[in-house]
Order: C-alpha cells, then sequence, then structure tokens
C-alpha cells in the first residue's frame, strides 16, 4: 500500500497532501517576517528556559537551546541563513533550523506554545523597540529645535493665521510650538508602550494550555509589565498595533506640517529661511535651483502612515474572536511606518541644526501687514476703550494706513485724533513689531520673559 509524501509542516501530520506549490508563494511571510527575527529568538530564549524551571526540559536542554538560538541569530545577522518559502514564515525557519542542530531537544521548544502567541509576543518585542527607537528621534528633533531658537532667541518675526500675516512673535517662539506637538507625539508613544508591552505568550492557539508552564517567569525575562489576561484576546490582539500606527502617523502629520511652513518661508517670495545645501537637490535643466525636495518628501512620506493606519483598521473590522490568517498581513503596513518615520527623523534633525534665518531680509519686511493692530488694540483696551470700541477704531486706522500705502506709526497725531477723540500719544508706545512683542504678558505668550522661561525648561527637560 503506497503512501502520500510526508508532509514538512511543523502542522503537517494531520494531512495526506502537500502543500500546493502555488499556496506556498502566496501564504508565505518569511519573506517580510523575518525581521522578527532578533524578537522570535529572544522569546524562544525566554520560553525555553521557563520550560526548564517548570520541569518540562532539563536545564541541560534548556541551555543548550539558548546556545543554538545564538548560533542561529549569528548566522541570519552574517547572511548565512537560509530562506525558503516552504517553511512559511520566520518561526518555522529558526525552529526547523534549532531542530536540525538539537534534534529532539529542539523539538521540545515548542511545548505550550502556538505560533498564534509566539507571534503576538514577538511583535509586541518588535513595536517596544520601535517605540523606544523612535521617541530617541523625536527627542533628538526636539534637541535642534531649541538649539536654533536658543540662536534665534532675539529675533522678531510674523505670525500667521490663514496663511495671512496676524502677530509678531520671537522665533523661538514659534520654534519651540514644534517641540510642544513632538512633546505630545512622545507622550503618546509612552501611552502606547504601556498597552504594547503586555505579555501574550502562555495563550496558546487560542484557550491557554494544561501544562504546568510558569508566565511570569517570562514576562520577568522579557521585561514585559504585565501578563495578558484573556487567552483569547491574548492571542489575537492587535489594538497595540493599530495604536502605533496611529500615534506615527500623527507624527508624520507634525512633520509634513513642519516641512510645509519651511517650504513656504524658504521661498524667494518670503525669504525667511536658509536651508542647509547638503538637504537641497536640484534641476537637470535648470541650472540656478536650490530645491527644498528633504522637506517635500518628509511632507509626501506622511501619506503613507496615514494609508497604513486605514489599512490596519480595514484588516481588524471584519474578524471574529481569536487568531485568524488576516492577521499576517498586519506586520507590512506596521513595518513601513516604523520605517518611514524613522528615515524622515533621520533627515529632520540635522535639517533643523543647519538652518538659519535670514535676519535682514526679515527686518526688512517685519514692520509690514499691521502686525501691531492688535497690540494697539490692547493698549486702548488697557486705558479703559471698551473691546468692540478699540477694535473698530484700530480698524479704521488700519484701513486709513492701508490706503495711504502707510504703516500705523506713520500716521499722524491728528489723523489718528479724527477717527477716535480719546487718541492718547502714549498708545504709540504700543506700535511697532518688536514693541508688540515686549508687551506681551501672559503665560505661554511671545513675551520674551516667557520665550527665555521655556527655553530653560525645554533645555532642562531634554538634556
Amino acid at each position: 500500500m503506497s503512501h502520500a509524501p510526508k508532509q514538512e509542516k511543523a502542522w503537517g501530520g494531520v494531512f495526506n497532501e502537500p502543500t500546493d506549490k502555488r499556496v506556498e508563494a502566496f501564504s508565505e511571510s518569511v519573506s517580510f517576517d523575518r525581521r522578527l527575527a532578533d524578537d522570535d529568538i529572544d522569546g524562544s530564549t525566554a520560553h525555553a528556559r521557563m520550560l526548564a524551571a517548570c520541569g518540562l526540559m532539563t536545564a541541560a536542554e534548556a541551555e543548550a537551546v539558548a546556545a543554538a538560538l545564538a548560533e542561529i541569530r549569528s548566522d541570519i545577522a552574517a547572511d548565512r541563513f537560509e530562506f525558503s518559502a516552504t517553511k512559511e514564515d520566520i518561526h518555522l525557519h529558526i525552529e526547523s533550523a534549532l531542530t536540525a542542530k538539537l534534534g529532539d531537544t529542539g523539538r521540545k521548544l515548542h511545548t505550550a506554545r502556538s505560533r498564534n502567541d509566539q507571534v503576538a509576543t514577538d511583535l509586541r518585542l518588535f513595536c517596544r523597540r520601535a517605540i523606544d527607537r523612535i521617541d530617541t528621534g523625536l527627542a533628538e528633533l526636539q534637541r535642534a529645535f531649541v538649539g536654533l531658537a536658543d540662536r534665534e532667541r532675539d529675533l522678531v518675526i510674523p505670525a500667521y493665521t490663514h496663511l495671512r500675516r496676524a502677530q509678531p512673535v520671537l522665533a523661538a517662539h514659534q520654534l519651540l510650538s514644534w517641540c510642544e506637538k513632538f512633546q505630545r507625539d512622545r507622550d503618546r508613544l509612552a501611552d502606547c508602550r504601556k498597552r504594547t508591552n503586555i505579555l501574550p505568550l502562555g495563550s496558546g492557539a487560542l484557550a491557554g494550555t494544561s501544562l504546568p508552564i510558569d508566565r511570569e517567569h517570562v514576562r520577568q525575562a522579557l521585561g514585559f509589565d504585565g501578563l495578558a489576561a484573556n487567552s483569547l484576546d491574548g492571542a489575537s490582539d492587535r489594538d497595540f498595533v493599530c495604536e502605533l500606527a496611529f500615534v506615527i502617523s500623527l507624527s508624520a502629520v507634525h512633520l509634513s506640517q513642519w516641512a510645509e511652513e519651511w517650504i513656504i518661508w524658504s521661498t524667494h517670495e518670503f525669504g525667511f529661511l536658509k536651508l542647509p545645501e547638503g538637504f537641497c537637490t536640484g534641476s537637470s535643466i535648470m541650472p540656478q535651483k536650490i530645491n527644498p525636495d528633504v522637506l517635500e518628501l518628509v511632507r509626501g512620506k506622511s501619506a503613507r502612515t496615514i494609508g497604513n493606519v486605514q489599512a490596519l483598521l480595514v484588516l481588524m473590522k471584519g474578524l471574529p474572536t481569536a487568531y485568524n490568517r488576516d492577521l499576517q498581513e498586519d506586520k507590512e503596513q506596521i513595518f513601513d511606518s516604523i520605517d518611514t518615520l524613522e528615515a524622515m527623523l533621520g533627515v529632520a534633525a540635522p535639517l533643523v541644526a543647519g538652518t538659519s534665518f535670514d535676519r535682514e531680509r526679515i527686518a526688512a519686511s517685519i514692520d509690514r501687514g499691521h502686525l501691531d493692530a492688535t497690540s494697539l488694540m490692547e493698549a486702548m483696551i488697557a486705558d479703559g476703550v471698551p473691546q468692540r470700541t478699540a477694535h473698530e477704531t484700530v480698524g479704521r486706522l488700519v484701513r486709513l494706513a492701508m490706503t495711504r500705502g502707510m504703516q500705523l506709526a506713520e500716521l499722524a497725531e491728528d489723523e489718528c485724533r479724527r477717527e477716535f477723540a480719546g487718541w492718547k500719544p502714549a498708545f504709540r508706545n504700543a506700535l511697532g513689531a518688536r514693541h508688540a512683542v515686549d508687551r506681551m504678558q501672559s503665560e505661554g505668550s511671545t513675551a520674551p520673559a516667557r520665550v527665555a522661561s521655556q527655553l530653560t525648561a525645554w533645555k532642562a527637560r531634554l538634556g
């Protein structure tokens, strides 16, 4: 009696027929999940030592597994490891290599473990490491903004709403506003890390295990904060992936907003910024061009991270309880988001550090656009004029100055009195961009003392 070809799959015992080659090609994930190799080896090493502590392996066997896994790690790092679609994923590749080295000892490693809780653990380890790297990158970017703010701390620039000149601010105040955004990103990352740093290993395929394992042993070995409380949820939860993808996308949106602003500011029409030429490119046909391509790519790449959030949410929306193979599709999305944001951060910090403001160009135009109108209005309010009256009066004065092609400070005293009988010469102390900035008082404002305090606080916070 003939027998069907022997299955070489880790799950092949029940099958009489081999996997169709087309299915192997369609369902393999090792082409991208090989990036989890270090995490898989870390998790497997901790699992083996736990099995030994629980009497499901001998101590000698566990250390033999740990040593063999270390060799496999070295082979993968040195590009000596052979990958094949027939072994589906990184987990089966490592287990197969381990078994080839250790025989039955290697076959014991998967005791009390499923690929479901194994990959969930690996992915949490991977995302945890990525969170820490991204946080470091955001901190470096904040330091670059603080450094530029410190260098330009006395410079007054126009601030804009609706992309129209609004009020004058210190350049340092504008630059530190980005530190606030990136700090919120870091805070979200830290919060996401808490939910990521929960150990699912020990959940098994979905129901846990009847074997006497010690999940706390593994938790401590891998540095997780807690244990997944429900095995059904633990083996299948990908909320942390979706959350990280969103946090990354919002960080990328902040980078895109910054890039857009600096693209505008570095145009000839604005002329506020001098970008480092090492972060610009030229044109193949126009010899004079110095293009802000790095900033444009930062702006453009944010779209990838936004798309990945949508893809992950759509992936998750129809899944029933417990693990489904659909979850294989989460890796490429989160890997791409992580890679994209890290690439953006890699160029953003040195670009900021190498940028300077064109002080002469800014000084030549700082008083254009009646940036001191609000300052004048508030000086009148401080003198007892009702806000609505002051607002209307200054509006008329601005209209008069616009028709004359001049600034508010250039209007004659009698012209100001014709518009407002209560006009006082002392109101002129509020005019001019520099004066408007110096008059600021409120907490969080662009007042020089407030900005200096914020600079000091950021330096202390960032180290």
